[in-house]
């Protein structure tokens, strides 16, 4: 088999002048764009974007919309592609489908989880999440049948958080909230 290298070249250019691909269909929650913020902040950017060159000159995104967005005053590393639209859409469609479908090497993953700390909360948390869902794969259900009457109740995992005051209970709950978190306030 013949695989064609379709990279035409690396570009190093600002964020904001990446046209945004309008058939994206990625979007990006809140705890997704906190954990990017917190990767860049300790790392930098260690990936590139992906982009196609539009008969105008200007580079439509096929990879990296969110990184772009974040940082539209950077000067970020691109990988032009020399495809055509449609070959571009393919990219668009499946490049991050066929990322997720790689398997987990659960203890692999814990013994790397063992060795990194992180300056950011909000990636240690996500780093515990990974790990603790590696630990716990999902158990398959059984079919539900006509005779059950009443559904299971959820398992809750929950993490009580004692503040200094008001004020930093406020604040903790705001960033919480922004993270994607269900938050109750609490005043014991």
């Amino acid at each position: 088999m013949h695989i064609r290298d379709r990279i035409k070249e690396l570009r190093r250019i600002p964020a904001r002048q990446l046209r945004p691909n309008p058939r994206n269909w990625r979007v990006h929650p809140a705890k997704q764009q906190h954990a990017l913020r917190g990767i860049l902040a300790e790392i930098g950017y260690a990936d590139a974007l992906l982009a196609r060159e539009l008969p105008d000159g200007t580079l439509e995104l096929i990879d990296g919309h969110l990184r772009a967005e974040t940082t539209p005053d950077a000067i970020v590393p691109v990988l032009v592609l020399d495809v055509s639209e449609a070959e571009a859409n393919k990219l668009l469609a499946l490049l991050d489908p066929l990322a997720g479908l790689a398997e987990q090497d659960h203890d692999a993953l814990a013994q790397l989880a063992r060795d990194i700390e992180f300056e950011s909360p909000v990636l240690q948390q996500l780093l515990a999440e990974t790990t603790q869902a590696a630990d716990n794969p999902p158990q398959e259900s059984p079919p539900e049948t006509e005779t059950s009457a009443v559904d299971p109740v959820p398992e809750l995992f929950q993490v009580l958080v004692e503040c200094r005051d008001e004020d930093d209970q406020r604040r903790l709950f705001e960033r919480l909230s922004a993270e994607g978190y269900t938050c109750r306030l609490l005043t014991l």
